[in-house]
């Protein structure tokens, strides 16, 4: 029984066994997990829409996209680590991991540093570019600020939780997610309904749940020293480590802050439509976070049993997995993709009891429904290519389609239609084509050559 416990809660080594089944272990409370994260800013949504107003749940979604475009930073630094991890969990090579580790926590630091400093500086100029109604201005950049000074936690949750994800641990991120969660929920409560803070409220209760779960996730793998030893001599990145690092997760982090990016510019267009869109869309946007959640695991999923399986050399499971994961991920995202649209009504009316809010968020997600199928071929396979270190391709395809896709078709539609179906229509085309691109790069098979194992890299010093 304690070594099924210890296995349980451990890292996974998805190297052996039969790959659905590893891929169904491993993304069970991965997905817990991401509908835990999801939570974070949904129960801010909900709490504010309920308790202020809709003016304050537009508010949180003018400051959305800037927010995202800040976790990019992070989340494209949480990829490369996490490929790192996998490839050398599966290589058994302890030295490695443990520098590879301590390059991204110190790497991480340092940019949540810069982040705190900048971030606040930079509020109101941004909020201004972007023509923020007047009527949620001050709301919005408060909401900003507060999360800006709070990246640390919500950054070191991130990067060491794709670090254990990489290690095949994603049971532990989920109990402290769920933690920090719990905490969000009854600190929005608190601040928002009984302080009477507003938005500000429920963006302290964010960022101090976040700080919870980045130093539970930090002392977890610090634990972890029968897999690896952090110490302070792997604290100190090596050049070569850090290089590494960047090479693999500055694609992903900058498709990550293109696509937020032009969701500012979006979000400009999606001002012009007035308060109303403004909180329609961030209703819409809260319902597509659960809807895209099975695609975002099961791409992870394949993400680290690739990056494990490359790394031991066994390209054989990889294509097992790969059929593997398309046949989850696609039948989980039918089966959501249906309840959302029979059932979405009610998940709107948790935010907002406004007719016109509830009416025009349904149809808006009648148009998106049909992309849900799309993305998840499209974050499984990319989700292959990263894991065997070719963060390249998926970064090519996803400029393409949100560049030259997306934002000229968003603009091109309103001017013709002049209506908000613009916005989600524009979606729907750069998430089709996003998935046929996908799999033609994916059958070339460019990827199969991209181990970070073979690569000429300095020997560490012993740890």
């Amino acid at each position: 029984m304690a070594g099924k416990l210890s296995a349980f809660f451990g890292a996974q080594d998805m190297t052996v066994g039969n790959p659905a089944t590893n891929l169904i272990r491993f993304s069970t409370p991965l997905l817990i997990g991401n509908l835990a994260q999801q939570l974070y800013s949904t129960v801010d949504s909900i709490v504010v829409g309920n308790y202020v107003g809709d003016s304050a749940l537009a508010a949180i979604g003018a400051s959305g996209p800037i927010i995202n475009l800040l976790l990019v930073l992070f989340m494209g630094v949480s990829v490369g680590a996490s490929i790192m991890a996998s490839q050398c969990f599966g290589a058994k090579d302890k030295k490695r991991l443990s520098h590879s580790a301590g390059t991204a926590i110190t790497a991480t630091f340092a940019v949540s540093i810069f982040v705190m400093v900048v971030g606040p500086l930079i509020t109101h100029p941004i909020m201004s570019a972007l023509q923020t109604p007047q009527d949620i201005y001050t709301m919005s950049c408060d909401y900003l600020i507060i999360n800006f000074l709070g990246i640390l936690g919500s950054a070191y949750y991130n990067i060491i939780s794709g670090i254990l994800r990489g290690l095949g641990d994603s049971v532990m991120p989920l109990i402290f997610l769920l933690v920090a969660c719990g905490m969000n929920i009854g600190l929005d409560i608190w601040f928002v309904a009984g302080f009477k803070m507003g938005v500000a409220g429920a963006a302290w209760a964010t960022i101090i749940s976040q700080a919870v779960s980045g130093i539970l996730c930090l002392v977890r793998l610090l634990l972890m020293r029968d897999v690896l030893h952090i110490t302070w001599r792997t604290l100190w990145p090596t050049k070569a480590l850090l290089f590494q690092l960047i090479r693999l997760g500055l694609p992903s982090g900058l498709t990550q802050a293109v696509f937020s990016l032009a969701m500012l510019v979006v979000q400009s267009l999606t001002n012009s439509f007035g308060t109303t869109i403004i909180a329609v869309s961030t209703v819409v946007m809260r319902v597509d976070g659960f809807a895209m959640m099975p695609n975002f695991t099961f791409g992870t999923a394949t993400t680290t049993f690739t990056g494990q399986n490359i790394g031991a050399g066994r390209l054989d499971r990889v294509e097992k997995g790969t059929k593997d994961g398309l046949k989850l991920g696609l039948s989980v995202s039918v089966v959501l993709v249906a309840l959302i649209l029979f059932f979405g009504r009610y998940l709107m009316e948790m935010f907002t009891s406004t007719p016109d809010v509830i009416d025009t968020g349904m149809h808006m997600m009648r148009i998106l429904s049909i992309g849900y199928i799309a993305m998840a071929v499209t974050q499984i396979l990319s989700g292959v290519m990263r894991g065997a270190g070719d963060t390249m391709t998926p970064m090519w395809i996803s400029l393409i389609t949100t560049i030259v896709i997306r934002v000229p078709i968003a603009y091109g539609l309103a001017a013709l239609m002049h209506s908000a179906d613009a916005l989600f229509i524009s979606l729907l085309i750069s998430w089709v084509m996003g998935a046929v691109l996908t799999s033609i790069a994916f059958r070339m098979g460019r990827w199969k050559k991209k181990s970070i194992i073979n690569d000429d890299v300095p020997e560490p010093a012993d740890v």
